[in-house]
This record gives structure tokens, C-alpha cells and sequence, in this order.
């Protein structure tokens, strides 16, 4: 996993920590951390056009599921993946029904049916790469959204009906991503709407 210690950010120190040391950290550190086989890693932050996109998709979906049995949450829901011990902070999550959580942990989020990724230059390789490779092990995992903050460049991955991960990709403004486990739509240009590009 070295793309894990490289992206995106360096190990805390180079130890081994239990789940429950890590757990202890995050309620006292100002950033926040992953947690992965024993290593935590710092998260780096965000940037304005990462501001905008998670304005623009959160404000959209949760118009869209307002009085629906699924809600979005944002990047301070941590979620674990028990099946590889890995804690991160998605951008967005989507989770439906009863909401659950670890058992050691009330904060700590399982079973999420949507993830969105807005990538930046110093994570891009580590979402589209190691960190979907992790996610893949979300037995209700149905969808994983990466949305270029660089571009406009939506790739947007889920499981089809043979349980095989299938990808819709998105590269014009004139494009609408579809949330098929959702039901809904969101046109590009609200996903990008008052971002601006460094080439503009």
C-alpha cells in the first residue's frame, strides 16, 4: 500500500496504532486522519473549487432525497470499512435506511450505498486508485463518484445488475451525471456552476 503512505499525505509516525488509539486521536486533532493496518495518515485540505463542487452536489442531492429514506452527509462522517479496517472521510456519502455504525465507535459510519470523491491534484491518484480499490470491499457499496476539480471530468463507477462494476464517464458541461441507485439526475453545469478553471 505504498500509494497510501505517499497520497495523501505521510504517516503520523511510524508505529503501529490500534483502531481504538486512532479512534482517541480524532477527538482531539484539528485535522483529520485516516486510519489503515495500523497507520494513520494526515488529510489534506481542501481548495476553493473543492468548496464549490461539494456546495453544488450536496445542495443537489439532498433536494432530491428530502423526504426519501436516504440522506447525504458530508466530509466530517467518518466511515469504516470493517472487511479491511480502513477509516477515511468521504466528500459525500449517501446512506439509506437505519444509518449504522461500529460497535466500539458511534461516530464511526458503516454501509454507505453512495460515495462522491471531488479530486484534487494531491489525492486524484490515490481516489482513483488504492482508495476505490478499498471501497470495492463496501458490501453496499452501489456507487463511486469522482468529480475533477481540476476539469470537467466526471467518473462515475456502479455495480450493474451481474455485480460487476461498470463505468459512466462525463467530460462536456452540457452532461447530466445519473445516480442510478438514487433515481435522479444532476446536470454538470449545477456540479461546476460558479467554478473556474486555471486555463480560463
Amino acid at each position: 500500500m505504498d500509494e497510501i503512505v505517499n497520497e495523501p499525505a505521510v504517516a503520523y509516525q511510524k508505529r503501529r496504532y490500534t483502531v481504538e488509539e486512532y479512534l482517541e486521536m480524532e477527538k482531539e486533532a484539528t485535522v483529520k486522519h485516516e486510519y489503515y493496518q495500523g497507520e494513520i495518515f494526515a488529510m489534506s485540505g481542501a481548495g476553493n473549487n473543492h468548496n464549490k463542487i461539494f456546495s453544488n452536489v450536496f445542495v443537489e442531492i439532498g433536494i432530491n432525497l428530502k423526504g426519501k429514506a436516504c440522506s447525504p452527509y458530508g466530509s466530517d462522517m467518518r466511515m469504516n470499512i470493517p472487511e479491511n479496517t480502513l477509516f477515511t472521510y468521504p466528500d459525500i456519502s449517501i446512506y439509506c435506511n437505519d444509518i449504522k455504525h461500529i460497535e466500539i465507535d458511534e461516530e464511526s459510519f458503516i454501509l454507505p450505498t453512495v460515495i462522491i470523491e471531488i479530486l484534487s491534484p494531491s489525492t486524484k491518484n490515490y481516489d482513483r486508485g488504492k482508495k476505490f480499490t478499498l471501497y470495492k470491499d463496501i458490501p453496499s457499496l452501489k456507487e463511486y463518484i469522482m468529480i475533477d476539480s481540476e476539469s470537467v471530468w466526471v467518473q462515475a463507477f456502479y455495480i450493474d445488475d451481474e455485480n460487476n462494476w461498470k463505468l459512466n464517464e462525463h467530460k462536456e458541461i452540457s452532461d447530466t451525471l445519473n445516480l442510478i441507485s438514487m433515481g435522479f439526475d444532476v446536470a454538470l453545469n449545477d456540479i461546476y456552476n460558479h467554478v473556474r478553471f486555471d486555463k480560463e
